[in-house]
């Protein structure tokens, strides 16, 4: 591995660890985290000196790359970005980072009508507006959702590594219904996003369940080296077939679900399906329509019907009728008056 490819992994390793809050940051923990990553990265030991993090720390604070890195220390000990929201990967991009980019997009854009590419054609379409947007200080054509706020996702690209390498992660949690954070050893399997959140998808433990846990609520990842990895043939597309979002409910089975949809937002339903699953069974003089989906009943479905309103019915089955029917009363009775 080139040395400027070694640098650039102390780089990000050391940005990442002084993003973290959670903990304090001497020397000696940097070297430790940039010796592990370029491990990871390289499969063999690469030992890093005491030397080489401080010139790197240089550099970053330097304007030589561009990054000029608000990297301080405190109490004579301890390093931490001056600026809380800081990280080296927010920095704008260079021109010659700005060509090499349009060259590459260039590139793939010829294998763009390959079955290989073709469900990723968006990207590229969005990747070229970035740029087109950058080089001519306009604002892009594109606009997507996003949510700048949303935390856990400088996690992503060590989640991924993990993923890819089949190495056990020590996490710390705090769910939203926990008071504590909590530590445990974690199998990941797959990265998976839904409506602008990331989550990862693995196992604590052989004989537990799989679950998913969402990035904002990772407080910090380590890696463990000395524990196996549970290797499993996980299958992402057969595993969350049958529901919407990320919530499979284990012991359920997926079933048939009849819903009605008013004339004004049919159209809407049937050119942009709820899920693959949906089939047209009728259609009303009206103009509205009855439609069938296959699937597990849980969380995220209730909240995606509830979003229709009044437009949207649900049918069958009588249970799922009936904990709609619920949880609209309860609704509606927040808004009558005392």
């Amino acid at each position: 591995m080139a040395q400027n490819k070694n640098a650039l992994i102390r780089y990000k390793t050391i940005d990442k660890c002084l993003q973290n809050k959670y903990r304090t940051w001497t020397l000696d923990d940097l070297i430790e985290a940039c010796s592990n990553a370029l491990y990871e990265f390289e499969g063999k030991e690469n030992a890093v000196s005491k030397r080489t993090i401080q010139l790197d720390i240089q550099m970053m604070r330097s304007e030589k790359l561009g990054y000029n890195a608000p990297i301080e220390v405190y109490d004579k000990k301890y390093y931490r970005y001056a600026e809380e929201d800081f990280s080296i990967t927010d920095i704008p991009l260079t021109e010659t980072d700005i060509n090499v980019l349009t060259e590459t997009v260039s590139m793939l854009k010829q294998f763009k009508d390959f079955s290989l590419f073709s469900d990723v054609s968006d990207i590229l379409q969005r990747l070229e507006d970035k740029i087109y947007a950058e080089k001519s200080n306009t604002r892009p054509i594109i606009h997507l959702d996003k949510n700048d706020n949303l935390k856990g996702l400088h996690f992503l690209d060590v989640l991924y590594q993990a993923i890819v390498k089949k190495v056990v992660l020590k996490l710390e949690y705090k769910s939203f219904k926990a008071l504590e954070t909590s530590s445990f050893y974690f199998h990941p399997f797959v990265l998976k996003e839904f409506n602008n959140r990331w989550f990862l998808i693995g196992r604590r433990k052989a004989s537990q369940p799989i679950v998913n846990l969402a990035l904002d609520r990772i407080v910090s990842v380590d890696f463990e080296f000395g524990m196996d990895y549970l290797e499993e043939n996980f299958d992402a597309e057969y595993y969350f077939r049958d529901v919407v979002g990320v919530t499979v409910n284990h012991g359920l089975k997926a079933r048939k679900i009849e819903i009605k949809i008013d004339a004004a937002n049919a159209p809407y339903v049937l050119t942009k399906p709820l899920h693959r699953s949906q089939r047209l069974i009728e259609t009303y003089p009206d103009g509205s329509v009855l439609l069938h989906l296959f699937l597990i009943i849980n969380y995220e479905l209730e909240r995606l019907l509830l979003g229709f309103g009044s437009s949207l019915e649900v049918i069958k089955p009588d249970g799922f009728r009936k904990r709609m029917h619920e949880i609209i009363q309860k609704a509606l009775a927040k808004y009558e008056d005392n």
